[in-house]
């Protein structure tokens, strides 16, 4: 039965802390976002918090609503990591502050690009002037011109407007991507009595339903049961605030920043070459603090040149081409963004390496032409691999089982396999051809499955070797080949005895590349007959009486026990013939 999946909008809240962001959300949603105690207490949101909605239109809506205090920052980037859009809340009575800068500047390098800002204590203040200020500052931002909405969370002026602009910018927002797979960045985890281990998160791609299995930590683990909004559904769709109740994985060995992944469709990386949003006018961090998702993790940087930097993160995170970074100084509290450009980059070794990676990374454009710049370095590569880093399969691309070839690679590759061939049949005249393997290192290839897609006629593939189907044999080899297949033609099953394919200067060597090539076949030890012998020993026994003997067949076949014995045979292992228990035989 198919199931329609459940999704909803998702919103982050941003601002200084005691401007009302807890209270305007409490105020549109009916529901306290404070879960702990000594939050409600003291009146300050210390971690994340969630509440949700219907809007007048029907659309649901989830808020994460994250602390304000500068202490709690790293909660803050936690919540607004996988969210699309951003609610930038600024108190009438105070205006622009300091954590509002914070915040804004944490949202600028996300690239967010979607956001509403509520000017609350309306009622306390004039709003207007908060309002031109602070959206000014914001246009400069990558959230451009943002809606601002005057409202009073005490006296629930402005509240409807402020439902009206949510309803407006969500309708803006890009749809997500349903059929992408899934990376669940896990802000809290719990166990509950009963169900066992819960995890939540925004999905911010994919869909998710009981039964799912996915990677997290390392192990596999199976989701029993999907929640949504506090009520539990058949699948959820993205984007989507869920709680997910696992089997496999205990709560103690999670921690915010952990990540529910779809199998193969990740790579772990501790090494990746990264694009600031813009060009560092001032010095960068050595040990800037990565946020990505709900993660948070230390790395080493090395600037290249420009914009383009190497991070060597102390932990590896699942991360994909196109991803967008934060980092954080902590030492400054500066911000910047930067985009993964490469999960699995080159090595810097030589003189003039950095400088180089820096042009390519500025060269390189992105989407299905980034691909094909990025497949065109790396040559050949696992096609899993290539779509784990997140590049799309450029045109002109050549699949060759489980690999990938650059556009022209196959065809440059395959020009050069004749002259393999040539080499090894001088060195080996004997053998119809060199192994696959041997074309493979002749070739640099990672895996030998590469070779048949670069094999083209009259080349081909036999018995794994790579043979020229109009080859010969050396030429006192064919003349000795063809003395035999004419004694054969006129008597077929004369088969030359040792001595008299020793004496002709057919030793072993000889008469296995003869049989390679199709000119002779051998049906036992020491006896070679010519192809085509099946069919003359059949014709020649179906005018015997079945079921018939040995001795019967030898008669027909007019030849020797040392070539009906092995003959015969030959003929049974082929299902030419049949054996019966009482050793007599008859045609199949």
């Amino acid at each position: 039965m198919d199931v329609t999946p459940v999704g909803m909008d998702v919103v982050a809240t941003a601002g200084h802390v005691d401007h009302g962001k807890s209270a305007l959300v409490r105020a549109l949603t009916g529901m306290e976002p404070d879960r702990w105690a000594e939050e409600r207490r003291r009146g300050l949101t210390i971690d994340l918090g969630f509440a949700w909605t219907t809007l007048p239109s029907g659309r649901r809506l989830a808020v994460v609503d994250v602390p304000g205090h500068e202490r709690f920052v790293g909660n803050m980037l936690a919540g607004v990591g996988s969210v699309p859009a951003a609610l930038v809340v600024v108190a009438a009575d105070d205006g622009w502050s300091a954590q509002t800068a914070e915040h804004v500047a944490v949202l600028d390098a996300l690239g967010v690009r979607h956001a509403l800002l509520a000017v609350t204590k309306s009622d306390l203040a004039d709003p207007a002037p908060v309002l031109d200020d602070v959206r000014e500052r914001l246009a400069a931002t990558s959230m451009g011109e943002v809606p601002g909405v005057a409202v009073s969370a005490v006296t629930g002026a402005g509240l409807p407007e402020v439902a009206a602009a949510l309803e407006a910018l969500l309708s803006g927002l890009p749809a997500p991507d349903h059929e992408a797979p899934v990376r669940l960045w896990i802000d809290r985890a719990f166990t509950i009595k009963g169900a066992g281990t819960v995890v939540t998160g925004t999905l911010a791609a994919g869909t998710v339903a009981p039964g799912d299995r996915f990677l997290l930590g390392g192990r596999e683990v199976t989701v029993r049961g999907v929640q949504s909004l506090g009520e539990p559904v058949e699948r959820a769709a993205a984007t989507a605030r869920v709680a997910l109740n696992l089997r496999g994985v205990a709560v103690e060995d999670l921690s915010r920043g952990d990540a529910l992944l779809t199998p193969g469709a990740f790579r772990l990386t501790d090494v990746v070459d990264v694009t600031l949003a813009a060009e560092p006018d001032e010095r960068l961090p050595t040990e800037p603090v990565v946020h990505v998702g709900s993660a948070t993790v230390g790395a080493r940087l090395r600037p290249l040149e420009g914009a383009a930097v190497r991070l060597r993160l102390n932990a590896p995170l699942p991360l994909r081409v196109g991803d967008r970074l934060l980092l954080r100084d902590p030492g400054s509290r500066r911000v910047l963004g930067a985009d993964v450009r490469d999960v699995d980059p080159p090595g810097l070794r030589r003189r003039g390496a950095a400088r180089q990676r820096a042009a390519e990374l500025a060269a390189q454009p992105g989407g299905t032409a980034g691909a094909a710049a990025d497949l065109a370095r790396r040559r050949i590569v696992r096609a899993a691999d290539f779509a784990a880093m997140g590049w799309p399969v450029p045109v002109g691309a050549t699949p060759a089982g489980p690999w990938l070839l650059a556009a022209g690679l196959a065809d440059e590759l395959a020009a050069r396999v004749p002259d393999v061939v040539s080499r090894y049949r001088r060195l080996r005249p004997l053998e119809p051809g060199p192994p696959a393997e041997v074309v493979r290192r002749a070739l640099d290839l990672p895996d030998a499955d590469l070779v048949p897609a670069l094999v083209r006629a009259p080349l081909v593939l036999r018995e794994g070797r790579v043979v020229d189907g109009a080859a010969d044999l050396p030429p006192a080899v064919q003349r000795a080949v063809d003395d035999v297949r004419a004694r054969l033609a006129a008597d077929p099953f004369a088969a030359p005895e040792a001595p008299d394919l020793a004496a002709a200067g057919l030793g072993v060597r000889e008469l296995a590349a003869a049989v390679r090539s199709g000119q002779l076949v051998r049906v036992g030890e020491q006896v070679y007959l010519a192809p085509g012998v099946a069919d003359v020993a059949r014709a020649r026994l179906a005018s015997v009486a079945q079921p018939f003997t040995l001795s019967q067949a030898r008669q027909a076949w007019g030849t020797s026990r040392r070539v009906a014995v092995p003959l015969m045979e030959w003929l049974d292992a082929r299902g030419v013939t049949v054996r019966l228990p009482d050793n007599t035989r008859r045609l199949r």
